[in-house]
């Protein structure tokens, strides 16, 4: 996501200085002004009917995951009681092999809560590399449709500039009457 603007904000520094919000061409017969925009991506994205949905579907789902991580935590630990009440009855072979077992659970468990943490990540990825990329089409129109404007920078890449060179505002509203609340993506596998 961030990749995107990043080349954008790269060429640009290159062919105009970061600190210019105006500057005047001359590239032909008439002078054009030239304006740069700037933008937050985080704004953007949180601003939007798109992020608005992926940051409540996140939160219920981190949510669920630590509701349930406390009810197995609470499983384990009267599971974990009744084996250390049964270490005085049992043989220590056979209290081997239940221990032994309840590690092997307890292993299982953790990587498996473990999977279900990062997949919430990687869905918050995923979802807001979706959004960048079904934005920058609105992004260009909207960039397109301003006169003299040449270039939409991340706002965190420029040191100074005026509030009145910010889109952001204008950027969420266009995004969310074209795209809305967008679709969540497919994840692929985990990598392990």
């Amino acid at each position: 996501m961030r990749g995107l603007f990043a080349v954008l904000s790269l060429a640009v520094a290159l062919a105009v200085p970061a600190a210019a919000q105006e500057m005047t061409v001359t590239s032909g017969p008439r002078p054009l002004v030239a304006s740069i925009l700037v933008l937050d991506q985080e704004r953007l994205f949180e601003g939007s009917l798109w992020g608005k949905r992926v940051i409540a579907e996140i939160e219920a789902e981190s949510n669920a995951l630590a509701a349930e991580n406390r009810r197995i935590e609470a499983d384990l630990q009267a599971e974990e009681q009744d084996l250390t009440d049964k270490r005085q009855t049992l043989p220590t072979a056979e209290f081997r092999a239940l221990a032994d077992a309840f590690d092997a659970k307890v292993i299982d468990i953790r990587r498996n809560q473990d999977t279900k943490a990062r997949d919430l990540v990687r869905l918050n990825d995923a979802e807001r590399q979706a959004f960048l990329a079904t934005a920058v089409p609105v992004l260009r129109k909207l960039l397109a449709e301003t006169p003299g404007a040449v270039a939409i920078l991340d706002r965190r890449t420029v040191l100074i500039a005026a509030d009145v060179i910010d889109i952001t505002d204008e950027a969420v509203a266009r995004i969310d009457a074209t795209l809305g609340a967008g679709q969540r993506p497919q994840l692929p596998p985990a990598e392990n």
